[in-house]
């Protein structure tokens, strides 16, 4: 789920490379299609929405907030329905079994679930398909898993999407995304305010255990 992200973004960044006057001559009725097929491809960790949201902010600038947004809750609510389908939940004990101190952590998870999956949705460095997974095997209801994505994820497709319309050559962009100073620094804050968030909630059940 690492692995394959990476090889079909260094194909992706290539072909959209090439064809980017094709690309930017495609109607609302072909990105309807499009975002359609990549919501699966998400689902199953082919494409990250966070690349994906750099390209469609090129191609449509904040048009394309609504479409990724459709992207990244179609691809959670495949991703829970799988899980479901392949009843993943009998994974659980053989995990637990293989790392027991996990144990405590599901506990905190289940106690405060929406905190937890706002602030991974928050983080622009957290695996898409792998929190979506864990979220599952974890027993998170699905309602919690739609709202705290949902929050989660809109800030940092935003800021996806803005630092894709401000680029002037789609090849510049995909091969230096980060390149701006400001980008650099809301990307670092979502970071912080991700990691410190998820800090918080493990030290805030700890402190009330004790």
């Amino acid at each position: 789920m690492t692995l394959v992200p990476l090889l079909a973004t260094s194909f992706l960044t290539a072909w959209a490379i090439s064809q980017e006057s094709v690309v930017a001559a495609w109607s609302p009725s072909t990105w309807i299609l499009i975002t359609a097929i990549l919501t699966l491809t998400s689902a199953i960790a082919l494409t990250p929405p966070t690349f994906l949201a750099l390209v469609y902010g090129f191609f449509m600038g904040l048009t394309a907030v609504p479409y990724l947004i459709f992207l990244n809750l179609g691809a959670i609510a495949l991703v829970y329905a799988l899980a479901h389908v392949f009843d993943t939940s009998h994974t659980l004990p053989y995990l637990l079994k293989a790392f027991p101190k996990a144990e405590r952590m599901l506990e905190r998870f289940k106690l405060n679930q929406l905190r937890l999956i706002f602030f991974a949705k928050l983080s622009p460095v957290l695996p898409f398909a792998v929190t979506n997974l864990f979220f599952a095997i974890a027993g998170a209801r699905f309602k919690q898993v739609l709202l705290g994505g949902t929050m989660g994820m809109i800030p940092r497709t935003i800021l996806a999407v803005w630092v894709g319309s401000e680029a002037r050559d789609i090849e510049y962009l995909l091969n230096h995304p980060n390149e701006g100073l400001t980008s650099k620094l809301l990307t670092i804050g979502l970071l912080i305010a991700s990691t410190f968030g998820i800090g918080y909630f493990m030290r805030d059940k700890r402190i009330a255990e004790n």
